[in-house]
Protein backbone atom coordinates (compact mmCIF):
# COMPACT_ATOMS: atom_id res chain seq x y z
CA UNK A 1 0.00 0.00 0.00
CA UNK A 2 1.14 3.40 -0.10
CA UNK A 3 1.50 6.45 2.18
CA UNK A 4 -1.54 8.92 3.22
CA UNK A 5 0.69 11.22 1.51
CA UNK A 6 1.45 9.24 -1.78
CA UNK A 7 -2.17 8.92 -1.94
CA UNK A 8 -3.32 12.30 -1.81
CA UNK A 9 -1.06 13.14 -4.67
CA UNK A 10 -1.99 10.90 -7.75
CA UNK A 11 -4.00 12.81 -10.02
CA UNK A 12 -7.81 12.52 -10.76
CA UNK A 13 -8.46 11.00 -14.33
CA UNK A 14 -10.12 12.94 -16.87
CA UNK A 15 -13.75 12.82 -16.93
CA UNK A 16 -15.59 9.59 -16.81
CA UNK A 17 -18.81 9.82 -15.76
CA UNK A 18 -19.61 6.30 -16.61
CA UNK A 19 -16.91 4.69 -14.15
CA UNK A 20 -18.70 6.67 -10.83
CA UNK A 21 -22.21 5.23 -12.14
CA UNK A 22 -20.67 1.97 -12.53
CA UNK A 23 -18.83 2.37 -8.92
CA UNK A 24 -22.08 3.29 -7.46
CA UNK A 25 -23.92 0.42 -9.11
CA UNK A 26 -21.57 -1.83 -7.01
CA UNK A 27 -22.71 -0.38 -3.69
CA UNK A 28 -26.20 -1.27 -4.83
CA UNK A 29 -27.34 1.76 -6.25
CA UNK A 30 -28.52 3.46 -9.12
CA UNK A 31 -27.31 6.94 -10.37
CA UNK A 32 -30.39 9.15 -9.68
CA UNK A 33 -29.16 12.64 -8.84
CA UNK A 34 -26.83 14.69 -11.41
CA UNK A 35 -22.99 14.75 -11.11
CA UNK A 36 -21.83 18.40 -11.25
CA UNK A 37 -19.93 18.52 -8.71
CA UNK A 38 -16.27 18.57 -9.00
CA UNK A 39 -13.41 17.82 -7.11
CA UNK A 40 -13.17 21.72 -5.79
CA UNK A 41 -17.09 21.74 -5.59
CA UNK A 42 -16.48 18.77 -3.02
CA UNK A 43 -13.79 19.98 -1.38
CA UNK A 44 -15.62 23.61 -0.85
CA UNK A 45 -18.42 21.46 0.26
CA UNK A 46 -16.99 20.34 3.46
CA UNK A 47 -14.70 23.65 3.79
CA UNK A 48 -17.95 25.68 3.72
CA UNK A 49 -19.83 23.60 6.78
CA UNK A 50 -16.61 23.15 8.92
CA UNK A 51 -16.36 27.21 7.74
CA UNK A 52 -13.57 29.10 9.44
CA UNK A 53 -16.03 32.29 9.93
CA UNK A 54 -18.65 30.47 11.47
CA UNK A 55 -18.25 27.54 13.98
CA UNK A 56 -15.04 29.45 15.55
CA UNK A 57 -16.64 32.73 15.51
CA UNK A 58 -20.16 31.64 16.82
CA UNK A 59 -18.50 30.06 19.78
CA UNK A 60 -16.20 32.30 20.55
CA UNK A 61 -17.38 34.46 23.92
CA UNK A 62 -18.23 30.48 24.86
CA UNK A 63 -14.46 30.30 24.71
CA UNK A 64 -13.80 33.65 26.45
CA UNK A 65 -15.74 32.23 29.33
CA UNK A 66 -14.73 28.87 29.39
CA UNK A 67 -11.08 28.90 29.66
CA UNK A 68 -10.34 32.34 27.91
CA UNK A 69 -7.84 33.20 25.21
CA UNK A 70 -4.90 30.47 26.64
CA UNK A 71 -7.61 27.23 26.35
CA UNK A 72 -9.12 28.63 23.09
CA UNK A 73 -5.61 28.69 21.43
CA UNK A 74 -3.80 25.97 23.22
CA UNK A 75 -7.02 23.58 22.49
CA UNK A 76 -7.40 24.40 19.02
CA UNK A 77 -3.47 23.35 18.48
CA UNK A 78 -4.20 19.98 20.85
CA UNK A 79 -7.39 18.96 18.86
CA UNK A 80 -6.24 20.05 15.68
CA UNK A 81 -4.74 16.83 14.86
CA UNK A 82 -6.91 14.76 16.80
CA UNK A 83 -9.84 16.12 14.26
CA UNK A 84 -7.37 15.38 11.47
CA UNK A 85 -6.95 11.80 12.68
CA UNK A 86 -10.52 10.92 12.45
CA UNK A 87 -11.09 13.12 9.27
CA UNK A 88 -8.25 10.69 7.34
CA UNK A 89 -9.92 7.17 8.94
CA UNK A 90 -13.06 8.19 7.23
CA UNK A 91 -11.47 9.54 4.28
CA UNK A 92 -10.26 6.51 4.17
CA UNK A 93 -13.52 4.52 4.30
CA UNK A 94 -15.29 7.09 1.98
CA UNK A 95 -13.16 5.99 -1.00
CA UNK A 96 -14.00 2.78 -0.76
CA UNK A 97 -18.02 3.41 -0.42
CA UNK A 98 -18.82 6.85 -1.91
CA UNK A 99 -22.37 7.13 -1.73
CA UNK A 100 -24.96 10.25 0.02
CA UNK A 101 -25.49 7.67 2.71
CA UNK A 102 -21.75 8.10 4.18
CA UNK A 103 -21.48 7.13 7.35
CA UNK A 104 -24.72 4.60 7.81
CA UNK A 105 -23.90 3.17 4.54
CA UNK A 106 -19.98 2.40 5.48
CA UNK A 107 -21.39 0.89 9.12
CA UNK A 108 -23.44 -2.00 7.61
CA UNK A 109 -20.92 -2.92 5.35
CA UNK A 110 -18.26 -3.35 8.06
CA UNK A 111 -20.82 -4.03 11.04
CA UNK A 112 -24.18 -4.92 10.14
CA UNK A 113 -27.59 -3.46 10.07
CA UNK A 114 -27.76 -2.81 13.82
CA UNK A 115 -25.03 -0.40 13.75
CA UNK A 116 -25.38 1.12 10.68
CA UNK A 117 -29.14 2.08 12.05
CA UNK A 118 -27.83 3.90 14.99
CA UNK A 119 -25.16 4.76 13.12
CA UNK A 120 -27.25 6.82 10.77
CA UNK A 121 -29.21 8.39 13.21
CA UNK A 122 -26.68 9.77 15.25
CA UNK A 123 -25.64 11.02 11.83
CA UNK A 124 -28.61 12.94 11.52
CA UNK A 125 -29.01 14.47 14.85
CA UNK A 126 -25.13 15.72 14.13
CA UNK A 127 -26.61 16.91 10.78
CA UNK A 128 -30.05 18.61 11.96
CA UNK A 129 -28.18 19.97 14.88
CA UNK A 130 -25.73 21.53 12.70
CA UNK A 131 -28.36 23.54 10.79
CA UNK A 132 -29.94 24.64 14.31
CA UNK A 133 -26.10 25.94 15.30
CA UNK A 134 -25.32 27.68 12.10
CA UNK A 135 -28.12 29.34 11.71
CA UNK A 136 -29.05 30.41 15.19
CA UNK A 137 -25.35 31.85 15.09
CA UNK A 138 -26.33 33.35 11.77
CA UNK A 139 -29.54 35.22 13.16
CA UNK A 140 -26.82 36.43 16.48
CA UNK A 141 -24.41 38.10 14.39
CA UNK A 142 -26.82 39.54 11.85
CA UNK A 143 -28.62 40.82 15.11
CA UNK A 144 -25.28 42.43 16.17
CA UNK A 145 -25.10 44.18 12.69
CA UNK A 146 -28.47 45.55 13.19
CA UNK A 147 -27.02 46.62 16.55
CA UNK A 148 -24.47 48.54 15.47
CA UNK A 149 -26.46 50.17 12.25
CA UNK A 150 -30.01 50.56 13.62
CA UNK A 151 -29.34 50.27 17.82
CA UNK A 152 -31.61 47.44 17.24
CA UNK A 153 -31.85 44.87 20.98
CA UNK A 154 -32.32 41.47 20.09
CA UNK A 155 -35.00 39.66 22.57
CA UNK A 156 -35.11 35.63 22.45
CA UNK A 157 -38.59 35.92 20.15
CA UNK A 158 -37.25 38.03 17.35
CA UNK A 159 -34.00 36.26 17.23
CA UNK A 160 -36.02 33.12 17.05
CA UNK A 161 -38.03 34.67 13.72
CA UNK A 162 -34.86 36.10 12.68
CA UNK A 163 -33.71 32.55 12.60
CA UNK A 164 -36.60 30.95 10.99
CA UNK A 165 -36.23 33.53 7.63
CA UNK A 166 -32.82 32.20 7.47
CA UNK A 167 -34.06 28.80 7.64
CA UNK A 168 -36.29 29.32 5.37
CA UNK A 169 -33.81 31.08 2.73
CA UNK A 170 -31.72 27.84 2.95
CA UNK A 171 -34.52 25.72 2.24
CA UNK A 172 -35.08 27.80 -0.95
CA UNK A 173 -32.27 27.87 -2.55
CA UNK A 174 -31.43 24.35 -1.87
CA UNK A 175 -34.75 23.67 -4.65
CA UNK A 176 -32.47 25.18 -7.28
CA UNK A 177 -30.38 21.99 -8.17
CA UNK A 178 -26.84 21.31 -8.33
CA UNK A 179 -25.21 23.36 -10.57
CA UNK A 180 -26.02 26.40 -7.74
CA UNK A 181 -24.93 24.33 -5.36
CA UNK A 182 -21.74 23.73 -7.02
CA UNK A 183 -21.29 27.52 -7.74
CA UNK A 184 -21.94 28.25 -4.19
CA UNK A 185 -19.57 26.06 -2.77
CA UNK A 186 -16.79 27.15 -4.53
CA UNK A 187 -17.56 30.77 -4.38
CA UNK A 188 -18.35 30.13 -0.53
CA UNK A 189 -14.42 28.55 -0.05
CA UNK A 190 -13.05 31.60 -1.87
CA UNK A 191 -15.07 33.62 0.38
CA UNK A 192 -14.02 32.15 3.52
CA UNK A 193 -9.97 32.36 2.35
CA UNK A 194 -10.10 35.76 1.36
CA UNK A 195 -12.34 37.03 4.02
CA UNK A 196 -10.31 35.96 6.56
CA UNK A 197 -7.23 37.22 5.15
CA UNK A 198 -9.13 41.09 5.21
CA UNK A 199 -10.14 40.51 8.61
CA UNK A 200 -6.52 39.14 9.74
CA UNK A 201 -4.59 41.88 8.13
CA UNK A 202 -6.96 44.68 9.20
CA UNK A 203 -6.83 43.46 12.93
CA UNK A 204 -2.97 43.39 12.54
CA UNK A 205 -1.98 46.46 11.04
CA UNK A 206 -4.97 48.80 12.14
CA UNK A 207 -5.30 48.80 15.95
CA UNK A 208 -2.76 50.98 17.99
CA UNK A 209 -2.56 48.52 20.33
CA UNK A 210 -2.47 44.77 20.81
CA UNK A 211 -2.58 42.56 23.81
CA UNK A 212 1.01 40.85 24.49
CA UNK A 213 1.92 37.18 23.96
CA UNK A 214 1.20 36.09 27.74
CA UNK A 215 -2.15 37.30 27.26
CA UNK A 216 -2.72 35.14 24.30
CA UNK A 217 -1.51 31.78 25.50
CA UNK A 218 -1.38 32.13 29.29
CA UNK A 219 -4.98 34.05 30.32
CA UNK A 220 -7.13 31.89 32.07
CA UNK A 221 -10.61 33.07 32.06
CA UNK A 222 -13.17 30.70 34.48
CA UNK A 223 -17.09 32.10 34.14
CA UNK A 224 -18.81 28.58 34.03
CA UNK A 225 -19.13 28.41 37.72
CA UNK A 226 -17.50 25.34 37.89
CA UNK A 227 -14.39 25.62 40.61
CA UNK A 228 -11.82 22.94 38.76
CA UNK A 229 -9.50 24.18 36.25
CA UNK A 230 -9.34 21.22 34.54
CA UNK A 231 -12.95 20.72 33.74
CA UNK A 232 -13.25 24.00 32.75
CA UNK A 233 -10.63 23.28 30.23
CA UNK A 234 -12.32 20.34 28.87
CA UNK A 235 -15.11 22.34 28.38
CA UNK A 236 -13.33 24.92 26.43
CA UNK A 237 -12.72 21.81 23.76
CA UNK A 238 -16.21 22.67 22.76
CA UNK A 239 -15.60 25.61 20.59
CA UNK A 240 -12.47 23.84 18.26
CA UNK A 241 -14.40 20.50 17.99
CA UNK A 242 -17.60 22.07 16.78
CA UNK A 243 -15.66 24.34 14.57
CA UNK A 244 -13.86 21.21 12.78
CA UNK A 245 -17.04 19.48 12.47
CA UNK A 246 -18.93 19.02 9.44
CA UNK A 247 -16.35 17.37 7.02
CA UNK A 248 -18.73 14.20 6.06
CA UNK A 249 -20.27 16.31 3.44
CA UNK A 250 -18.27 15.48 1.22
CA UNK A 251 -18.99 11.99 1.28
CA UNK A 252 -22.67 12.86 1.42
CA UNK A 253 -22.17 14.76 -2.02
CA UNK A 254 -20.37 11.86 -3.47
CA UNK A 255 -23.40 10.91 -5.65
CA UNK A 256 -22.97 14.00 -6.88
CA UNK A 257 -19.60 14.58 -7.17
CA UNK A 258 -16.94 13.19 -9.94
CA UNK A 259 -14.62 10.35 -9.46
CA UNK A 260 -16.10 10.16 -6.00
CA UNK A 261 -13.67 7.82 -4.81
CA UNK A 262 -11.06 10.12 -5.00
CA UNK A 263 -12.22 13.61 -4.91
CA UNK A 264 -14.78 12.73 -2.26
CA UNK A 265 -11.73 11.47 0.21
CA UNK A 266 -9.65 14.52 -0.50
CA UNK A 267 -12.56 16.64 0.38
CA UNK A 268 -12.72 15.29 3.81
CA UNK A 269 -9.68 15.38 4.53
CA UNK A 270 -8.34 18.62 2.95
CA UNK A 271 -11.09 20.62 4.58
CA UNK A 272 -9.38 19.78 8.02
CA UNK A 273 -6.38 20.30 7.33
CA UNK A 274 -6.95 23.69 5.55
CA UNK A 275 -9.44 25.27 8.35
CA UNK A 276 -7.12 23.88 11.17
CA UNK A 277 -4.56 25.98 9.64
CA UNK A 278 -6.52 29.52 8.79
CA UNK A 279 -9.41 28.85 11.80
CA UNK A 280 -5.77 28.86 13.92
CA UNK A 281 -4.56 31.94 12.43
CA UNK A 282 -7.94 34.04 12.58
CA UNK A 283 -8.68 32.99 16.46
CA UNK A 284 -5.12 34.18 17.64
CA UNK A 285 -5.47 37.48 15.51
CA UNK A 286 -8.97 38.06 17.18
CA UNK A 287 -7.03 37.45 20.84
CA UNK A 288 -4.56 39.70 19.85
CA UNK A 289 -6.74 42.58 18.94
CA UNK A 290 -9.07 42.21 22.04
CA UNK A 291 -8.85 45.93 23.31
CA UNK A 292 -11.37 45.42 26.33
CA UNK A 293 -11.52 41.72 27.88
CA UNK A 294 -14.15 42.77 30.49
CA UNK A 295 -16.18 45.07 27.67
CA UNK A 296 -15.54 42.31 25.35
CA UNK A 297 -17.24 39.89 27.45
CA UNK A 298 -20.20 41.91 28.03
CA UNK A 299 -20.81 43.25 24.71
CA UNK A 300 -24.52 44.83 23.93
CA UNK A 301 -24.22 43.28 20.30
CA UNK A 302 -24.10 39.87 22.33
CA UNK A 303 -21.73 38.90 20.10
CA UNK A 304 -18.15 39.60 21.48
CA UNK A 305 -16.40 39.47 17.93
CA UNK A 306 -18.75 42.42 17.34
CA UNK A 307 -17.13 44.29 19.68
CA UNK A 308 -13.49 43.52 19.12
CA UNK A 309 -13.60 44.65 15.55
CA UNK A 310 -15.52 48.01 16.71
CA UNK A 311 -13.23 48.72 19.39
CA UNK A 312 -10.29 47.79 17.36
CA UNK A 313 -11.38 48.98 13.87
CA UNK A 314 -13.94 51.46 14.66
CA UNK A 315 -17.88 51.48 13.67
CA UNK A 316 -17.45 51.65 10.02
CA UNK A 317 -14.84 48.89 9.72
CA UNK A 318 -16.74 46.76 12.06
CA UNK A 319 -20.36 46.98 10.39
CA UNK A 320 -18.61 46.18 6.51
CA UNK A 321 -16.20 43.14 8.46
CA UNK A 322 -19.56 41.86 9.96
CA UNK A 323 -21.37 41.88 7.11
CA UNK A 324 -18.52 39.80 5.38
CA UNK A 325 -18.67 37.15 8.32
CA UNK A 326 -22.36 37.25 7.87
CA UNK A 327 -22.22 36.17 4.31
CA UNK A 328 -19.80 33.21 5.02
CA UNK A 329 -21.81 32.24 7.93
CA UNK A 330 -24.80 32.50 5.18
CA UNK A 331 -23.18 29.99 2.80
CA UNK A 332 -22.14 27.41 5.21
CA UNK A 333 -25.64 27.00 6.69
CA UNK A 334 -26.72 27.01 3.34
CA UNK A 335 -24.00 23.55 2.98
CA UNK A 336 -24.84 22.12 6.12
CA UNK A 337 -28.62 21.97 4.71
CA UNK A 338 -27.43 20.49 1.45
CA UNK A 339 -25.64 18.00 3.74
CA UNK A 340 -28.72 17.01 5.85
CA UNK A 341 -30.99 16.76 3.14
CA UNK A 342 -28.95 14.30 1.21
CA UNK A 343 -29.01 12.42 4.19
CA UNK A 344 -32.55 11.92 4.67
CA UNK A 345 -33.00 11.21 1.46
CA UNK A 346 -30.56 8.17 1.38
CA UNK A 347 -31.50 7.17 4.40
CA UNK A 348 -35.08 7.20 3.88
CA UNK A 349 -34.00 5.49 0.32
CA UNK A 350 -33.14 2.75 2.51
CA UNK A 351 -36.33 2.73 4.41
CA UNK A 352 -35.08 3.56 8.03
CA UNK A 353 -37.48 6.80 8.36
CA UNK A 354 -40.82 7.17 9.25
CA UNK A 355 -42.63 8.08 6.22
CA UNK A 356 -39.50 6.99 3.87
CA UNK A 357 -41.68 6.98 1.05
CA UNK A 358 -42.06 11.30 1.27
CA UNK A 359 -38.83 11.71 2.34
CA UNK A 360 -36.73 10.10 -0.49
CA UNK A 361 -38.73 11.73 -3.56
CA UNK A 362 -36.36 13.73 -6.05
CA UNK A 363 -37.71 16.60 -7.47
CA UNK A 364 -38.02 15.99 -11.35
CA UNK A 365 -37.05 19.47 -12.58
CA UNK A 366 -34.07 19.78 -10.83
CA UNK A 367 -33.15 16.23 -9.17
CA UNK A 368 -33.39 17.78 -5.67
CA UNK A 369 -34.69 16.00 -2.65
CA UNK A 370 -37.04 18.46 -2.05
CA UNK A 371 -39.18 17.40 1.22
CA UNK A 372 -35.97 16.20 2.41
CA UNK A 373 -34.94 19.70 2.63
CA UNK A 374 -37.69 20.98 4.22
CA UNK A 375 -37.80 18.20 7.03
CA UNK A 376 -34.15 19.13 7.79
CA UNK A 377 -35.49 22.63 8.24
CA UNK A 378 -38.29 22.08 10.24
CA UNK A 379 -36.37 19.79 12.56
CA UNK A 380 -34.19 22.77 12.82
CA UNK A 381 -36.24 24.96 13.98
CA UNK A 382 -37.48 22.36 16.81
CA UNK A 383 -34.48 22.22 18.31
CA UNK A 384 -33.74 25.93 18.49
CA UNK A 385 -37.37 26.22 20.48
CA UNK A 386 -35.39 25.95 24.10
CA UNK A 387 -33.41 28.96 23.31
CA UNK A 388 -36.94 31.28 24.22
CA UNK A 389 -36.39 30.13 27.76
CA UNK A 390 -32.98 29.09 28.30
CA UNK A 391 -29.42 31.48 27.88
CA UNK A 392 -27.97 27.74 27.48
CA UNK A 393 -29.55 26.59 24.47
CA UNK A 394 -27.07 27.80 22.10
CA UNK A 395 -24.40 25.69 23.91
CA UNK A 396 -26.76 22.82 23.95
CA UNK A 397 -27.48 22.71 20.64
CA UNK A 398 -23.81 23.11 19.03
CA UNK A 399 -23.01 20.21 21.83
CA UNK A 400 -26.02 18.38 20.48
CA UNK A 401 -24.43 18.19 17.04
CA UNK A 402 -20.81 17.76 18.38
CA UNK A 403 -22.19 14.70 20.18
CA UNK A 404 -23.83 13.38 16.87
CA UNK A 405 -21.15 14.04 14.45
CA UNK A 406 -18.21 12.47 16.50
CA UNK A 407 -19.71 9.27 17.46
CA UNK A 408 -21.53 9.03 14.12
CA UNK A 409 -17.64 9.38 12.39
CA UNK A 410 -16.24 7.01 14.65
CA UNK A 411 -18.21 4.19 14.47
CA UNK A 412 -17.23 3.23 11.20
CA UNK A 413 -13.81 3.42 11.84
CA UNK A 414 -14.35 1.50 14.99
CA UNK A 415 -15.98 -1.79 12.66
CA UNK A 416 -13.29 -1.21 10.35
CA UNK A 417 -10.80 -1.75 12.70
CA UNK A 418 -12.38 -4.58 14.37
CA UNK A 419 -13.57 -6.52 10.84
CA UNK A 420 -9.89 -5.91 8.79
CA UNK A 421 -11.52 -8.84 6.55
CA UNK A 422 -14.17 -6.93 5.52
CA UNK A 423 -12.11 -3.66 4.66
CA UNK A 424 -10.71 -3.75 0.71
CA UNK A 425 -9.05 0.15 0.37
CA UNK A 426 -10.29 2.64 -2.36
CA UNK A 427 -7.78 4.59 -4.11
CA UNK A 428 -7.08 7.21 -1.15
CA UNK A 429 -5.89 5.16 1.34
CA UNK A 430 -3.28 5.73 4.95
CA UNK A 431 -1.14 1.95 3.71
CA UNK A 432 0.62 0.99 7.53
CA UNK A 433 -0.87 4.18 9.09
CA UNK A 434 -4.11 3.37 9.42
CA UNK A 435 -4.59 1.22 12.22
CA UNK A 436 -2.90 3.63 14.87
CA UNK A 437 -4.50 7.22 13.59
CA UNK A 438 -7.69 4.59 13.37
CA UNK A 439 -7.49 3.76 17.12
CA UNK A 440 -6.40 7.33 18.16
CA UNK A 441 -8.94 8.96 16.27
CA UNK A 442 -11.91 6.30 18.13
CA UNK A 443 -10.33 7.12 21.36
CA UNK A 444 -10.69 10.56 20.88
CA UNK A 445 -13.94 10.41 19.44
CA UNK A 446 -15.28 8.55 22.50
CA UNK A 447 -13.71 11.35 24.77
CA UNK A 448 -15.35 14.28 23.41
CA UNK A 449 -19.00 12.04 22.95
CA UNK A 450 -18.97 11.69 26.59
CA UNK A 451 -17.41 15.00 27.89
CA UNK A 452 -19.95 17.18 25.91
CA UNK A 453 -22.98 15.28 27.21
CA UNK A 454 -21.65 16.56 30.64
CA UNK A 455 -22.75 19.71 32.53
CA UNK A 456 -21.05 22.97 30.95
CA UNK A 457 -22.06 25.61 33.73
CA UNK A 458 -22.81 25.91 37.73
CA UNK A 459 -25.39 25.94 39.27
CA UNK A 460 -27.62 24.00 37.22
CA UNK A 461 -30.69 25.75 36.63
CA UNK A 462 -33.81 25.44 34.40
CA UNK A 463 -32.06 28.50 32.48
CA UNK A 464 -28.62 26.43 32.60
CA UNK A 465 -28.90 22.98 31.82
CA UNK A 466 -27.31 21.06 29.03
CA UNK A 467 -29.99 19.22 27.43
CA UNK A 468 -27.91 17.73 25.12
CA UNK A 469 -28.30 14.55 27.01
CA UNK A 470 -31.86 14.41 26.56
CA UNK A 471 -31.71 15.04 22.76
CA UNK A 472 -29.51 11.73 22.51
CA UNK A 473 -32.13 10.18 24.75
CA UNK A 474 -35.10 11.13 22.65
CA UNK A 475 -33.10 10.68 19.40
CA UNK A 476 -32.69 7.34 20.56
CA UNK A 477 -36.01 6.59 21.60
CA UNK A 478 -37.52 7.24 18.82
CA UNK A 479 -34.79 4.94 16.52
CA UNK A 480 -35.07 2.27 18.77
CA UNK A 481 -38.76 2.50 18.50
CA UNK A 482 -39.02 2.41 14.69
CA UNK A 483 -36.69 -0.03 14.19
CA UNK A 484 -39.15 -2.14 16.48
CA UNK A 485 -42.01 -1.57 14.06
CA UNK A 486 -39.87 -0.51 10.84
CA UNK A 487 -37.15 -2.25 10.59
CA UNK A 488 -38.27 -4.51 7.91
CA UNK A 489 -38.46 -1.76 5.25
CA UNK A 490 -34.96 -0.86 6.34
CA UNK A 491 -32.52 -2.47 3.83
CA UNK A 492 -29.02 -1.25 2.67
CA UNK A 493 -27.65 -3.10 -0.28
CA UNK A 494 -24.80 -5.35 0.28
CA UNK A 495 -21.22 -3.80 -1.69
CA UNK A 496 -19.77 -6.57 -4.27
CA UNK A 497 -17.23 -8.98 -2.54
CA UNK A 498 -14.23 -8.67 -1.71
CA UNK A 499 -12.67 -10.46 -4.51
CA UNK A 500 -14.86 -7.77 -6.89
CA UNK A 501 -13.68 -4.58 -4.63
CA UNK A 502 -10.43 -5.27 -6.65
CA UNK A 503 -11.89 -3.14 -9.21
CA UNK A 504 -11.25 -0.45 -7.29
CA UNK A 505 -7.67 -1.34 -6.91
CA UNK A 506 -6.70 0.56 -10.43
CA UNK A 507 -8.72 3.61 -10.33
CA UNK A 508 -6.62 6.35 -8.52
Amino acid sequence: MTSVRAARQQPIPADDDGEDARILQSLGYTQQLHRRMGAFGNFSASLSVISIMSGTLLLFGYGLNSGGPAVITWGWLAVGPLVLCLAASLAEITSRYPTSGGLYYMARQLGGERWSWYTGWLNLLGLLGGIAAQDYGIATFTAAWMNLQFGYTPTPGSLLALYAVILALHAVLNLFGTRLMNILTSLSAWWHLAGAVVIIGALTFVPSHHQSAGFVFSEFTNNTGWSAPVYVILLGMLLPVFALAGYDTSAHLSEETNHASVAAARGVFRSVAVSWIAGGILLTTLLFAVQDYTATLGSPTGVPVAQILLDALGMAAAKALLLVIIVAQFLCGYTVTASASRMIYAFARDGALPGSGLWKKISRRSAIPANAVWLAVAVAFVLALPSLYSSAAFAAVTAISVVGFTSAYAIPVLLRLLHRDRFTPGPWHLGRWSRPIGWVAVVWAAAVTVLFLLPQSSPITATSFNYTPVAVVVAFLIAALWRRFGRDSYHVPRSTSPAEDRQFEGII
